[in-house]
């Protein structure tokens, strides 16, 4: 094979496994719900080809021959990629979804939560819990976002919550996305 050809190989094998993933999350008949660290290390994952074939190939000149270049620059990218995810905020990611079909599952679980819930438009806080939370839809996608946006937030709070919604998604059937 020539260079050219196995660079692409390297670039777009990992980005077209993620995408496939997400297509199968798609086709399903109930929705896929996953951490946003899960999220956001698979997404890391799916573009690692692609930075190895671009912005580490640019450097590799720069710091040698060196058998632990290589080793180096993939250490760079993962910090980096662990930086990214650990400084977000903990959210929950579901697939296959609309906004208007999770806010009622949202709103019945908060309430059993705290019964002193305020909404104010797609956000929720939950006092006697110590949380609060937003839901964010991507549109077309039919993928929501959970995010817990307190800047004092319950992680015991939050973690009965996730479980919760969970459970709530799993047993609600929907149609596979176009």
């Amino acid at each position: 094979f020539p260079a050219g050809m196995i660079a692409a190989w390297i670039a777009l094998v990992p980005l077209g496994a993620y995408l496939a993933v997400l297509a199968a999350a798609h086709l399903r008949r109930r929705p896929v719900l996953v951490s946003g660290t899960l999220d956001a290390a698979l997404l890391a994952a799916a573009v690692s080809g692609l930075v190895a074939v671009g912005p580490l190939a640019l450097l590799a000149p720069a710091v040698g021959r060196s058998p632990w270049s290589l080793p180096v620059l993939a250490l760079v990218f993962a910090l980096a990629a662990a930086i990214c995810v650990l400084v977000s905020r903990p959210r929950l990611v579901v697939y296959n979804i609309t906004v208007d079909q999770v806010r009622p599952l949202v709103a019945e679980i908060v309430s059993s939560l705290d019964p002193q819930v305020r909404w104010a438009g797609e956000s929720a806080a939950l006092p006697e819990r110590g949380f609060q939370l937003h839901i964010e839809g991507s549109g077309p996608l039919r993928t929501v976002s959970v995010v817990n946006v307190g800047e004092r937030s319950s992680p015991e709070g939050w973690g009965e919550f996730a479980r919760r919604l969970r459970r709530a998604v799993r047993g609600l059937p929907v149609r596979p996305s176009p």
